[in-house]
């Protein structure tokens, strides 16, 4: 789909303050929640007695009859959800177990039924299609000169205020013409990988990053080989429980390796499936309340291997947890949850590579302020350091990263966004060290994107986000959600911005000498 080109490449300033000499041109594109695409869901109670009362209604009706329902729901719906049939006897072998003994087997069309009276639609973002980030496709051929293949990542909501991931994937050419390909009316959710392996070594390494290490685990582990599944870790700790009585702080260590291990897990992306079709739904207990705002980023790694990284907050109702989703080839995509004493709170931001040989992130560990944090693993955080504490008016209440940085040859470029009176968000921009990126360099003392006109109307009022932006050409492209309804866009150009950042340049001496490593004062 081609949306209104844009005209010329300047449009209407969004924000152009004395403090800084940037124009930011919006974009007249925006991309809008459509009710009309939905996913398939499992339909049923978690009181299994009324799942199986269910059943038993089902299983009452005439025969003849219950034969026709299905068939005429087969032909109802398979027109725009093509995998309708699968879809039914994948929720029927779900309730399967509640079936009479006597009853089965079941002929096809009453499995269908079961499978469909145990089915419901879910529109996506019927609510809300919001927080985009945006990265380069890794695959450019073919593309025109001067023209950008990216890939963006959204977050989709709808009933119940619960938060999934979709994806669209579209092209910038040389005026900042938009285009996206086809977006598909159904969608499918990715299925996860039963019972996916675990790696021991790497498993291991998370145990002692996070101080859990003992002989129980060391012993357990030992007996797993270089790979384990969840059913396999299971057994091998039934196995250590009954040869050797365990102390309370063993029962301890045994309930961490699974708790470790429930909340990762692998899903898998059906060949020739397109990015639009890609739904990232809450799977486990950590997300059983939304995944929210995904940060992409293209990491290249010191031996030249590239890896799509995602930092989101999964919510569980009552609390967050920072999680990490990797995608290292097209058909995987592995999530895990993230830990240490630093991994806390929303908003973390993976820098696209290592810094002096370490993974370096973005944070915003006490809800308030920018953090830069520093590990040799990727999934553990445990030491960090302030970089910048709430300074101006529009920001005062809260300020935090909007993606993860851009390298430059001027610093690492740093979208922020700040909240100040009437819980406003402002997006805004700082320039940090290429080698020491806690220290800033230079950042804008007022904000780059405000909310105005229409922009402060919509779920959350008068509020502009991003997730992430992108360089193309000579410009700095920036989707952003307006008031968590929708997405719309806006090009900066790029050698203003760094002009204006590096003239308010400064050294703010709090922040490099507030050194914090493995939660003590340093």
């Amino acid at each position: 789909m081609r949306n209104t080109p844009a005209i010329g490449v300047r449009l209407r300033v969004i924000s152009e303050h004395p403090g800084n000499t940037v124009k930011v041109n919006r974009l007249p594109y925006r991309i809008k929640p459509d009710p009309s695409r939905v996913i398939t869901r499992l339909f049923a109670w978690p009181e299994e007695h009324r799942n199986a009362r269910r059943i038993e209604r089902i299983l009452a009706l005439p025969d003849d009859r219950a034969a026709q329902m299905a068939a005429d729901l087969r032909e109802e719906y398979r027109e725009h959800i093509a995998d309708i049939v699968e879809t039914w006897h994948e929720n029927y072998r779900a309730v399967q177990h509640l079936v009479p003994r006597q009853a089965l087997p079941l002929p096809e069309h009453l499995q269908m039924l079961i499978g469909a009276f145990f089915t419901s639609e879910y529109a996506i973002e019927s609510a809300a299609l919001f927080n985009p980030s945006i990265v380069r496709a890794q695959d450019q051929t073919g593309a025109p000169p001067g023209t950008t293949r990216f890939l963006m990542s959204f977050r989709a909501t709808s009933e119940g205020h619960l938060s999934s991931v979709v994806f669209r994937s579209g092209a910038i050419d040389r005026e900042n013409n938009i285009t996206f390909e086809k977006q598909p009316r159904n969608r499918s959710p990715l299925q996860a990988v039963e019972d996916a392996a675990f790696n021991t070594r790497q498993f291991r390494r998370v145990l002692v990053d996070i101080g859990a290490h003992d002989p129980f685990q060391q012993m357990v582990l030992k007996e797993l080989g270089e790979e384990f599944t969840l059913a396999e870790l299971n057994a091998a700790l039934d196995e250590a429980m009954n040869i050797h009585p365990l102390p309370v702080a063993w029962e301890e260590s045994a309930a961490t390796m699974l708790t470790l291990a429930r909340s990762d897990y692998r899903l898998e992306i059906p060949p020739g499936m397109d990015p639009a079709e890609i739904v990232i739904f809450p799977r486990s207990e950590n997300e059983r309340r939304g995944i929210e705002d995904l940060r992409l980023v293209q990491f290249t790694d010191e031996d030249g291997s590239q890896v799509l990284y995602g930092t989101y907050t999964a919510f569980n109702g009552t609390a967050v947890f920072p999680t990490l989703m990797e995608l290292r080839d097209e058909r995987t995509i592995e999530v895990h949850t993230m830990r240490g004493q630093y991994a806390l709170n929303k908003g973390m931001a993976l820098f696209p590579r290592r810094i002096n040989g370490r993974y370096v992130m973005s944070g915003r560990l006490d809800g308030e302020s920018l953090y830069i944090l520093e590990s040799d693993n990727v999934l553990v955080w445990n030491e960090g350091r302030i970089a910048q504490e709430p300074e101006y008016a529009w920001e005062l209440s809260v300020m935090g990263n909007c993606g993860s940085p851009i390298e430059t040859e001027e610093g690492w470029l740093l979208l922020t966004h700040g909240v100040g009176p009437m819980r406003q968000y402002c997006i805004s921009a700082m320039l940090l060290d290429l080698e020491d990126p806690a220290r800033m360099i230079g950042r804008l003392s007022e904000p780059l994107i405000v909310p105005t006109g229409d922009e402060r109307i919509g779920y959350v009022p008068n509020v502009v986000y991003t997730c992430g932006a992108m360089l193309h050409n000579e410009w700095l492209l920036i989707p952003y959600a307006v008031s968590d309804s929708l997405t719309a866009f806006a090009t900066v150009d790029f050698r203003e911005l760094l002009e204006a950042l590096k003239a308010g340049g400064r050294t703010l001496a709090g922040s490099s000498a507030h050194h914090m490593e493995r939660g003590r004062e340093k």
